[in-house]
């Protein structure tokens, strides 16, 4: 008997972008921990002065493109684990990649504008 494999063969690519997105997370948030009890931005001026410096966007924006990956990756992987109809999952999966698109775009457009 011949065994047939299909799929996408995500698996290990996707499985370290998990990691990979969730360590970056993580070390955004345990900095902005830091960050915050050392300098508590009070009010909005100190907020602004905090996101003016560079490194602070350029992290934020790291932070917001793992997010969205991180998003991406493990909503699709439901999608295609639990959505069988293949029209209904291939509109699932669009909308929810133009929705992190979105946002994505958004954070960019708060942090450089």
């Amino acid at each position: 008997m011949k065994r047939l494999v299909v799929g996408a063969h995500y698996g290990l690519r996707d499985w370290l972008a998990q990691r990979i997105t969730a360590a970056i997370m993580a070390v955004y948030t345990l900095m902005m921990l830091l960050v915050f009890l050392k300098y508590p931005p009070s009010t909005y001026a100190a907020w602004k002065d905090l996101f003016a410096l560079g490194w602070m966007r350029i992290a934020t924006l790291l932070f917001a493109v793992s997010l969205g990956w991180h998003a991406w990756v493990g909503v699709r992987d439901i999608l295609m684990d639990y959505v069988k109809p293949d029209g209904l999952r291939l509109a699932l999966q669009v909308l929810t990649l133009l929705t992190v698109a979105v946002y994505v775009g958004w954070a960019v457009q708060i942090l450089f504008r």
